[in-house]
């Protein structure tokens, strides 16, 4: 038999929106072959807003094209204007599809300017010394 408490549900209790004012913010975008990850950083490197195209209900390969990074980025913009967002610096991260869709919905939203666009993929460099061959 179950105890009364044991029965009550932990009820999540709605989280308060803090009182961010910044009006500059970097956004970084990682755009791999299957997914695009967006993420809203403040000046110490706080993640205030994020989001991924799966988050939605793209699925599959849908959520790599232009279109749903377009989609993303506007629904993270307004919600980053709303707090006050006025410029933003982009560091793009992989090699995918999807930064023509964020450049493409930072234009139509208008009234951003952008300070900077950085380039922060990895580099390979061929990876370890092979075995070497078995002598007879």
């Amino acid at each position: 038999m179950a105890t009364p408490t044991a029965a009550k549900a932990k009820v999540a209790t709605p989280k308060k929106k803090r009182d961010i004012k910044l009006e500059s913010w970097v956004l970084h975008v990682q755009t791999t072959d299957n997914n695009t990850i967006l993420s809203l950083v403040d000046e110490n490197g706080n993640r205030v807003l994020w989001g991924w195209t799966g988050k939605l209900g793209y699925k599959g390969s849908k959520k790599s094209t232009p279109y749903a990074a377009e989609v993303l980025t506007k629904q993270i913009l307004k919600e980053a204007q709303t707090i006050g967002l006025k410029e933003i610096a982009i560091i793009f991260r992989w090699a995918g599809l999807a930064r023509d869709g964020v450049f493409k919905a930072i234009n139509e939203i208008g009234l951003i300017d952008i300070q900077y666009i950085k380039e922060d993929t990895a580099i390979q460099f061929g990876g370890c010394k092979g075995k070497r061959k078995k002598r007879i």
